[in-house]
């Protein structure tokens, strides 16, 4: 299920937004998180592009009754896997969460592309989906961790 969608146009360039995406994290604007770990980076021999794929540790504010009752834990996960095509100025991120997804599942994909008419802007494309699983999972994980 689609949650959320909006587009936005940065006014630089699309060199300076990508530089932009890898120096995100820490930054005190986003305490949750915690840590950024490179998983697997490589370019393709063939068409230039650079994917990296990352595992992100965030802090979470979850009450401990919730933690207790879904078998969850403060500390959470998600991976990120991000492709930048130089050659026809284009990056797009791709994350979903990996704690909780007995639950939920939940995926964001952005996508930056510079301008075709104006290479001093930047167009953003961001999506955001949640789905839930079926609720006899939220039950058994209710009766395996509290019952």
């Amino acid at each position: 299920m689609k949650i959320f969608e909006a587009t936005h146009t940065f006014f630089y360039s699309w060199s300076h937004v990508s530089a932009a995406n890898w120096r995100k994290y820490p930054n005190d604007k986003c305490p949750h998180v915690i840590a950024i770990d490179v998983l697997d980076r490589h370019v393709d021999p063939v068409t230039g592009v650079l994917r990296t794929e990352r595992l992100i540790t965030c802090q979470q504010n979850i009450p401990k009754l919730l933690c207790k009752l879904f078998g969850g834990s403060t500390v959470t996960y998600a991976r990120e896997i991000s492709e930048i095509d130089p050659k026809n100025g284009v990056l797009k991120m791709t994350s979903c969460n990996l704690s909780m997804n007995h639950l939920v599942n939940v995926s964001e994909t952005v996508i930056y592309t510079e301008d075709p008419s104006d290479s001093s802007r930047d167009a953003q494309e961001y999506l955001f989906k949640m789905s839930k699983k079926n609720i006899s999972n939220v039950y058994k994980t209710f009766q395996n961790n509290f019952i």
